[in-house]
């Protein structure tokens, strides 16, 4: 059962994900590598003639991209930039109401343009650096370092490079940038996490500790922070330093899954079982209705002697487990016991099979085990039997099967 228990629990974890990308529809105004914020609509000076620069009215442009109406932005920029393609304001806004639009290629053409005008263009380098940060990360990191070289003491530039070095597992070059990062900026909380993480990747966690702890005395709510602090907490083992952090995360009604599977189960392994309960019982609340907090809350119930609620929240947990997968996995077990002679093993997994997912052959192939390896004819008639009940063959290789048994133990 431990087993089970550790089993489940990593299976969930591995789901961590550092560097999400929007899928689909406009993208949010922030990613990964967004900070600093170079977009045409930082700012709102729209006096005197800088507000027509490029032959466009700003203040129209901007009231566009703040209502999120990039198509009609394009459609008032696209002329000015046809009659001009070097006009580098109008390339500007339109590299930027693309990228916002999810049309990479026509941010990527703006924005390439702009480089080629003024080959030390702030704005162009960084949107490259994000335009290219998953097609071609090695691309993106000459321009990060081109962002390097022209603003040397900019620590966003910094780690943006660490990052990008992080992301092509080079742990040494990202730490070496990150380090940098954090000397020019140690309360840039991006640059804690960002370095924080790293560190626990190399589990120099009594280094990432530090720098998250004093991070955390200046901002003790903030959501990245807390989940760094859990994070290494709990990959130590010092299990008590997850609850402090776990239980602000709680409070905030934050659905991290998985610093809060690592708070429900820091309660779990000292023994805190009620309080397990509670924060699987919050994540339920927040809509996580999932198998391995069913399961975690399952196990606490246990060891207070709930039998009951443990069999009701098991129940729940097994009906999450169903899918479509997990009969391949009963079939491959099945399989494997079958090739290794242990005939009632198969045949208990080949009934779990079914049980779960009613597949009429499964019975068939029971029956089949029982009939020519277990040579036990009333196992095979039980199984044959109910195949008989439920079969419903197509291919001619089950309908073959199917008259064998009904001619032999149809009677």
């Amino acid at each position: 059962m431990k087993k089970a228990f550790l089993c489940l629990f990593f299976f969930g974890a591995a789901g961590i994900a550092v560097f999400a990308q929007p899928m689909g529809g406009p993208k949010e105004p922030l990613t990964a590598l967004r900070d600093p914020d170079t977009s045409p609509s930082k700012g709102k000076d729209y006096s005197g003639a800088g507000n027509f620069a490029g032959g466009v009215d700003k203040s129209k442009v901007m009231d566009l991209f703040q209502d999120q109406q990039f198509d009609e932005a394009l459609s008032y920029l696209s002329p000015v930039l046809q009659a001009d393609s070097d006009n580098v304001p109008v390339l500007n806004y339109a590299g930027y109401a693309y990228y916002m639009n999810d049309n990479e290629t026509g941010a990527r053409a703006c924005y390439e343009r702009m480089l080629a005008i003024d080959g030390n263009s702030v704005t162009a380098l960084h949107y490259l650096v994000l335009l290219n940060e998953t097609p071609d990360p090695g691309t993106a990191r000459e321009y990060a370092q081109r962002l390097i070289e022209l603003q040397p003491h900019k620590a966003a530039w910094w780690r943006i490079t660490g990052e990008l070095w992080g992301r092509a597992q080079r742990q040494d070059s990202a730490l070496f940038y990150l380090d940098k990062a954090y000397a020019l900026a140690p309360a840039d909380v991006k640059t804690v996490v960002a370095l924080g993480n790293l560190l626990c990747d190399g589990k120099a966690y009594g280094r990432a500790d530090s720098i998250t702890d004093l991070a955390l005395e200046r901002d003790s709510m903030n959501l990245s922070l807390l989940k760094l602090r859990i994070r290494s907490g709990y990959a130590q083992k010092d299990y008590a330093t997850v609850l402090a952090p776990g239980e602000r995360l709680l409070k905030l009604n934050e659905p991290s899954v998985n610093s809060l599977e690592w708070l429900a189960l820091s309660y779990y392994n000292l023994k805190q079982y009620p309080d397990c309960i509670r924060v699987c019982e919050g994540m339920l609340d927040m809509g996580l209705e999932l198998e391995a907090v069913y399961y975690y809350e399952a196990r606490a119930e246990a060891k207070l002697k709930n039998y009951d609620s443990s069999n009701i929240l098991l129940h729940k947990a097994l009906a999450k487990a169903k899918s479509a997968t997990m009969e391949w996995y009963y079939d491959g077990l099945g399989d494997n016991f079958e090739s290794l002679r242990d005939y009632q093993k198969a045949v208990a997994h080949y009934d779990t099979a079914y049980y779960l997912f009613k597949d009429p052959l499964t019975l068939y192939t029971c029956g089949r085990i029982a009939e020519t390896e277990l040579h036990s004819p009333a196992l095979a008639r039980r199984y044959y039997r109910r195949y008989l009940a439920v079969a419903k063959p197509e291919s001619e290789a089950e309908k073959r099967a199917y008259r064998y048994v009904r001619q032999k133990w149809g009677r």
